[in-house]
């Protein structure tokens, strides 16, 4: 019990910049980070404002703390594993607190030399083997197209995709 007790009062106890730049690196010793989401972590360990400014600019500085790294990282996974496409991934880097600058900068080339129609047909037959777009029910056509558009794919060329596959 006491060891629980010195645990919750250890972790709520405010930063200093020395322990919060220690705190960061072990976070980050498990995966990145963007510089917004590192922000809100030392906010929440009551980290000063000044020191979490100082904190933030000497990771940067060091490199451990790189949000175009992290950009690139996140949008080749999503990209890669078809979890998000267009749309949703500007939407999904935005949320973790990337600017729209980076987002614009590390998508176009990326989107640019990847071909969607190819990319649809993939993630469909990824989620639905088999599915085949003239012998579907409505029912089944909703599913699919539902599925692609949470995934950041345009109606128009899942549409495209899905008739030109037959």
């Amino acid at each position: 019990m006491r060891s629980r007790i010195n645990l919750i009062s250890r972790n709520t106890e405010p930063l200093s910049p020395d322990r919060a730049y220690q705190y960061v690196l072990r976070l980050l010793t498990g995966r990145d980070y963007s510089v917004a989401r590192v922000r809100a972590k030392l906010a929440a360990r009551d980290v000063a404002e000044g020191d979490l400014e100082a904190v933030l600019l000497r990771l940067q500085q060091e490199g451990w703390l790189d949000d175009r790294r992290y950009a690139e990282r996140f949008a080749e996974v999503a990209l890669s594993s078809g979890r998000y496409y267009g749309v949703r991934l500007r939407l999904e880097m935005r949320r973790r607190g990337l600017t729209p600058d980076i987002v614009k900068e590390i998508l176009a080339p990326l989107l640019a030399e990847s071909d969607e129609i190819s990319e649809i047909r993939s993630a469909a037959e990824r989620r639905y083997p088999g599915f085949s777009y003239s012998a579907a029910s409505d029912r089944d056509k909703r599913r699919v197209i539902g599925f692609l558009q949470r995934r950041g794919f345009g109606f128009s060329s899942i549409m495209r995709a899905l008739r030109t596959d037959e």
